[in-house]
């Protein structure tokens, strides 16, 4: 099994709208090339989980897509618009129609939560003060923080809470996309299947598009329709947990069939 596209997908994927469309992307740094011609869409609506070993780029890939490193080839189309060379203001509205919760938070650490949850809505949005300061703290409640939360600095969080105060921050401007990088990696696993909850039902109520760089096999079983496996430089393969099995492919195999996978497998069901 592998990426290329067979006559039922090619038909099945008529059907969909691909927010995210990379074709022939190559990262690369210095001498190190990380992607070589990766091709990868997205669907509109769903919960794509991205996987690959150590060194497969996956957080570079997110990065990529949201313009924080510039590839050496290849082009990305986010919600139709060319996010690498379209026209500045295509670019920039854009922007505005996705949130990115990094592995770490990376929360203004002089900012209390609510003062970062309504940074986005200062630099983009002309509201005024105080419905700024309601819409902050809509989302911190909407992401299940408490409302003392509010006046609290990430340095007075605990890990779990800071992750939830920065996905309220990717939030804050109603995205049709929230990047999520290792969502919960540092997390125990009560507090990861909690946030893995949170995830899910934020995604169906609110119909997002959710883009997951994660090792966790029991986020992949719980909340992601598809999985696209990073792979010699390239999205080696993508589909339906339940297909990865069939991967012939050293690393998938022991990724997908060891203990840890049949545990969270089971977990699921």
């Amino acid at each position: 099994m592998d990426g290329a596209l067979t006559p039922e997908k090619a038909q099945s994927d008529v059907q969909r709208e691909a927010v995210i469309r990379v074709r022939g992307l190559r990262t690369q740094f210095g001498t190190q090339v990380v992607h070589d011609d990766l091709n990868l869409d997205v669907w509109r609506g769903e919960v794509l989980g991205i996987v690959g070993g150590s060194g497969t780029g996956k957080s570079v890939l997110l990065r990529t897509i949201v313009g924080l490193n510039r590839p050496a080839a290849g082009s990305i189309e986010v919600l139709g618009v060319d996010v690498l060379n379209g026209p500045e203001a295509e670019r920039r509205n854009v922007e505005t129609r996705w949130g990115v919760a990094f592995q770490d938070g990376a929360l203004f650490s002089s900012l209390t939560v609510l003062q970062n949850v309504m940074t986005p809505m200062r630099e983009h949005l002309k509201l005024s003060p105080a419905l700024m300061k309601a819409l902050g703290e809509l989302k911190i409640s909407l992401v299940g923080l408490p409302p003392l939360a509010c006046g609290k600095l990430p340095s007075e969080l605990s890990g779990g809470m800071r992750k939830r105060a920065a996905l309220a921050r990717a939030l804050a401007l109603d995205p049709e996309i929230v990047f999520l990088d290792e969502p919960t990696a540092g997390l125990d696993p009560i507090g990861a299947a909690a946030y893995d909850d949170l995830i899910g039902e934020l995604q169906r109520s609110l119909g997002l598009t959710v883009f997951m760089v994660t090792h966790d096999l029991d986020s992949l079983y719980a909340i992601c329709d598809r999985i696209a496996v990073l792979a010699e430089k390239r999205v080696l393969v993508e589909g339906p947990i339940e297909d990865m099995t069939a991967v012939d492919h050293p690393w998938v195999q022991e990724y997908f069939t060891g203990p840890r996978a049949r545990a969270a497998q089971e977990k699921s069901q």
